[in-house]
This record gives structure tokens, sequence and C-alpha cells, in this order.
């Protein structure tokens, strides 16, 4: 395995944290196991606890990406929402940057977040809503938030995320006198946001914010063959903080933008691979409403991988 961490330890550290801890279910993970399998007699989608949000998360949630960024495509997109709420989803992830002009100098128009915002102000209570700041400043996350809550035509977020905090750098912004922790801080307050959240593709970094603040959630990067995963080395560290510390841990980045499956895996094999690690539930992108109904299927029928299925997934996708 790549990064110098073999899977065994990798699992280990992860799992023995929800067990050694006592803290199976503060990611709702049955009998120390850090996994659980379709309810029995029923075609609901398994869900797990999201950490000390206390929310019943299903396997399979929506990320805001593919149809959902790109411009005239809102039937589409509000197609694939409304299907996937209808099957049970009940997590969707967005951010401002899902969606945005390239002209050489970026100008971001929330495609994502619009089209979400279509679906939320007629079914705003079917799903835990989240999207991110890519402002690290306390000004930029103020104007972010404002802007939106009115594309997603809400008047608040179940989660707030900094996004894509890569590098130490960016974190120490965050966390800065006029940083956005402060705007996030109040907006909690205000009752504009009710928890906190960092994402980002790097486990050392994030594992750094963890240790330094109290976040709610995590969002993490997480596949079979280690594509935009920064400092592997650190995620069984990050898994079993997070444990301890009662944070819901979001894995993306399932498939890669679809580069997971051109090497070889299914898409049965890339969810399951990533749910098979003590997380609470995976977003993923959905470009076309088939791949929905497909997802759901997979989620229902969820039965996690042992160390050895999960070695030959990483030989298969190095």
């Amino acid at each position: 395995m790549t990064d110098q961490i073999g899977r065994r330890e990798l699992l280990k550290s992860g799992l023995a944290a929800v067990a050694g801890l006592g803290a199976a279910n503060a990611i709702g993970l049955p009998d120390g196991t850090g996994l659980h399998a379709a309810p029995a007699g029923r075609a609901a989608m398994p869900t797990r606890r999201l950490g000390r949000t206390n929310y019943q998360v299903g396997l399979f949630s929506l990320g805001g990406q593919a149809t959902l960024e790109e411009q005239g495509r809102r039937d589409d997109a509000v197609e694939i929402i409304n299907r996937a709420l209808d099957l049970g989803v009940n997590y969707l992830d967005t951010a401002p940057r899902y969606g945005r002009v390239r002209d050489g100098q970026e100008r971001v128009i929330g495609v994502s977040e619009g089209y979400i915002g279509e679906v939320m102000k007629h079914r705003r209570k079917e799903v835990f809503l989240a999207s991110k700041s890519h402002d690290y400043t306390y000004d930029g996350t103020m104007k972010l938030c404002e802007q939106s809550l009115k594309r997603l035509q809400t008047d608040y977020l179940d989660l707030y995320q900094h996004h894509a905090v890569h590098t130490d750098e960016k974190l120490d912004e965050t966390q800065a006198k006029d940083g956005a922790v402060r705007a996030f801080e109040r907006l909690h307050r205000e009752g504009v946001i009710r928890y906190q959240g960092i994402t980002g593709h790097s486990s050392r970094v994030l594992l750094r914010a963890l240790e330094r603040y109290d976040y709610d959630c995590v969002l993490v990067t997480l596949n079979a063959a280690n594509l935009w995963m920064l400092d592997r080395e650190h995620l069984g560290k990050l898994l079993a903080t997070a444990a301890e510390k009662d944070v819901g841990v979001v894995a993306m980045k399932v498939v890669a933008r679809g580069d997971v499956l051109k090497k070889g895996l299914t898409m049965e094999e890339a969810l399951t691979y990533t749910l098979s690690f003590p997380v609470a539930t995976a977003i993923v992108g959905i470009s076309l409403v088939e791949q929905v109904d497909h997802n759901v299927r997979i989620a229902r029928a969820f039965d996690p991988f042992d160390q050895d299925q999960i070695a030959e997934l990483e030989r298969r996708a190095a």
C-alpha cells in the first residue's frame, strides 16, 4: 500500500478507536465492529449516526457536483435531487464553487446551490443540508454564507464547512483572529448554522484541525486508488481522533471524478470499499438519474469488505 501504511494498521487504528474507546455508538456503528449491513426484511437504506449531531444519515449521500454544477442543466439536476430524496437520501452537500466561471478571473456563481435551492423551497425539512465557505476570513465567510442561503432558498444550514483546507497555512488562516472560525461561531450563535465542519484532501491537516478546534464534522477524501488523497498515512489517526471526539466523518471522492472506475473497479466495489471504513456516509456526484437508483441499491445491499478484500481492491486500483 502506498504512503508507508499497511491496510491492516489503517483499519485497526480507526476501528480499534471505535471499540477500544467505547465509542461504537458515537458514529452509529454496532458492537464496536465499525460497520453494519442493510437492515433485514426491508428495503430502506441503512443509516449511521453522524457524530455528535445525532443525525441518522443514509450511507449514500448526494454531492453537488457532476450534473449539479453544470450550467444549463437545471431540469436534469432537479430531477436527480428529487429522485434521491424520493429514495431516502437525506444528506445533500454543495458549495458556492460547485459551478463557477473561469475566464482569467474566476467568478463564483453557485450553480449547484441554485439547483438545490429549487428543490429546497419545497423539501427543505427532508434533508441535512451542508455547504461551504472557500474564503478563510471573517468578512468573506459572512458574505458567502448570506449568498449561499439565498441560492439555497433557506434561512439556515445544518452544516457549514471550511472548503478545501489542504495546507497548514490555510488552516492557520481560518483560525486567525479575523478568520472564518469567528464567522462560524457568530453564525452558530445566531442560529444560521447548526453545526461546524472542515473539508480537505490532507488527512494530516484535518487531523491537526480536529486537535485544535471543536468541529462537529469532517469531510475527507477516501478511495481505493489513493487519488486526491494527501497524507494518507495519517488517515487511521484521523479516524481514531474523530471517533474519540465524536466528530461525524463524511467521505468524498469515492470514485475521484470517475478515475477509480477507469482503473477497473465497479461502482459497487468503489462505494463499498469506502463505506467499509468508519465513516458515517459517502457523498457522490451524479451525472444521470439512473445512477441515483444504482447507488441507493448498493447502499441498501451494503456488506462490508474484509481486510483481504480491501487489499485486493487496492492492488487492482494501484
